[in-house]
């Protein structure tokens, strides 16, 4: 496939829906801790959803979501608000993941030119779209005025997305939207609610989910009774495009300038 409107076509209804309808990506999977010459552990369960909608605009659409993600305890899967940290042998307080938004603009024509995903066929009549997204760019928060709380003056990650659909799916036109499954791994720093200073070492996430068919209703009970109690905005996605986007870092560091 190398025309770029029907890829972004594809894409939207893979990801989203063509109907400017709210859709809900659940995931759910682990987090571990990595030292070099340390046994690795892990950490958390970690478990989320983010919930979007795409928008037509001018040479493509803008793409308004939010997203939550929760700790749990990795034996007992209980939301966790403490925290024994077992690197440090400190207990801390959790910070959740509530990035509000996470925006973006696909184009048929962008700034890194004509629209494009990898797509590899893995059977008869399904497909993988891969993202493969390299960050590295100044840290919200620097060693300098962070020290407890920031690894590095660079935040350097990874964050790796596969999307799996059926090629029979993408191409009913009367589709608007189409099942999809998702396997996500990402690598990074410390979190900075982890009190973990410039300790050498990362965290990779490893996670698996899929978009509900009925969106938000299909959400896990516990994760909408927790929502619903500390931000019931999350419930649908964003109405309007605004930046700059929220990060666990930038999110952390509003709760800082609040105490």
């Amino acid at each position: 496939m190398n025309n770029p409107e029907q890829m972004l076509t594809h894409f939207v209804k893979l990801r989203g829906s063509l109907k400017q309808e709210d859709v809900v990506f659940y995931w759910s999977g682990s987090i571990y801790g990595m030292i070099p010459g340390v046994q690795n552990k892990p950490l958390f369960r970690f478990e989320g959803y983010n919930i979007s909608r795409f928008v037509p605009v001018e040479g493509g659409y803008q793409h308004l979501s939010r997203e939550v993600s929760v700790y749990e305890d990795p034996r007992t899967g209980e939301i966790l608000e403490r925290w024994q940290n077992p690197f440090t042998e400190q207990e801390v307080r959790v910070v959740h993941v509530w990035n509000d938004p996470v925006n973006q603009e696909m184009l048929l024509n962008g700034p890194r030119g004509p629209f494009t995903v990898p797509v590899t066929p893995v059977g008869d009549d399904i497909q993988c779209w891969n993202l493969d997204i390299f960050l590295t760019y100044p840290s919200p928060l620097s060693r300098k005025d962070y020290p407890q709380y920031s690894q590095n003056d660079l935040y350097q990650g990874a964050e790796l997305f596969q999307f799996y659909v059926k090629t029979s799916d993408l191409e009913n036109e009367d589709l608007p939207s189409v099942p999809c499954h998702l396997s996500w791994t990402r690598i990074g720093p410390w979190l900075p609610w982890m009190e973990m200073a410039d300790r050498p070492g990362n965290l990779v996430y490893q996670c698996r989910g899929y978009k509900l068919a009925n969106g938000y209703a299909d959400l896990p009970s516990h994760l909408r009774a927790y929502v619903e109690q500390h931000e019931p905005q999350y419930k649908e996605a964003p109405r309007t495009f605004t930046r700059p986007n929220e990060t666990s870092w930038t999110y952390f560091k509003k709760l800082l300038a609040q105490q």
